[in-house]
C-alpha cells in the first residue's frame, strides 16, 4: 500500500488501515510503576477516534487507568511502525461488548458476556509517530551496501508525526 508521508490524511488512513489489519498490538499505559507493554487485539473505530480492547477488570493494567490514564499502543507490520498516543479509560459498554464479540474473544470469558470481570478498556487517540519503510528485501541489501561504502545511511523510508483529533 503506497502511502505519501507529505499527506497528513493519506498517513492517517494508512494508520487506521494497519491497526485494522495487523489487530494485534502492543498497549500501554503510563502509570507508576510504569508496567510493561502487553500484546492486545485492537478492535479500531477510526470514525470516533477510539480503539477498543477487551480485558478483565482483574488485570494489573485495568486496576491501573480506572480514572483514565495517559498511555501508548504500538502498531507493527512489515514495513509500517506507529507510536499512538492518547488517553486510556476502563469502560464496561454492553453495545460494544456486543458489537466485537467473537469466537476468540469468546475464549478468554468461559463465562460468556455475561463473565463479571469482562470489561473493556478504551483508546482515544491524539497523536501518532509513524515510520513507512518502501523498501524490499533487494532495496534493503543495496542501501546497507550503500551506506557502507559511501559512509552514509540507509535511505528505507520515512517518518511523520500526525495529530489525531
Amino acid at each position: 500500500m503506497s502511502t505519501d508521508i507529505n499527506d497528513r490524511a493519506d498517513v492517517e488512513k494508512r494508520l487506521w488501515h494497519e491497526i485494522k489489519h495487523s489487530r494485534t498490538v502492543m498497549l500501554g499505559a503510563h502509570t507508576h510503576p510504569l508496567q510493561h507493554f502487553q500484546p492486545m487485539t485492537a478492535f479500531h473505530e477510526p470514525e470516533t477516534g477510539q480503539v477498543w480492547f477487551f480485558t478483565r477488570s482483574d488485570t494489573d493494567l485495568a486496576r491501573s487507568i480506572a480514572e483514565g490514564k495517559p498511555a501508548m499502543m504500538v502498531v507493527q507490520t512489515k514495513d509500517f511502525q506507529a507510536c499512538v498516543g492518547g488517553e486510556l479509560t476502563l469502560q464496561h459498554d454492553a453495545a460494544r461488548i456486543e458489537k466485537y464479540w467473537n469466537p476468540m474473544v469468546a475464549a478468554w470469558y468461559p463465562q460468556g458476556k455475561a463473565d463479571p470481570a469482562l470489561t473493556l478498556l478504551c483508546l482515544d487517540v491524539s497523536d501518532a509517530q509513524v515510520w513507512i519503510s518502501d523498501a524490499g528485501p533487494v532495496k534493503v541489501a543495496w542501501e546497507v551496501a550503500k551506506a557502507n561504502a559511501t559512509g552514509a545511511t540507509p535511505d528505507l523510508g520515512a517518518s511523520r508525526r500526525i495529530d489525531l483529533n
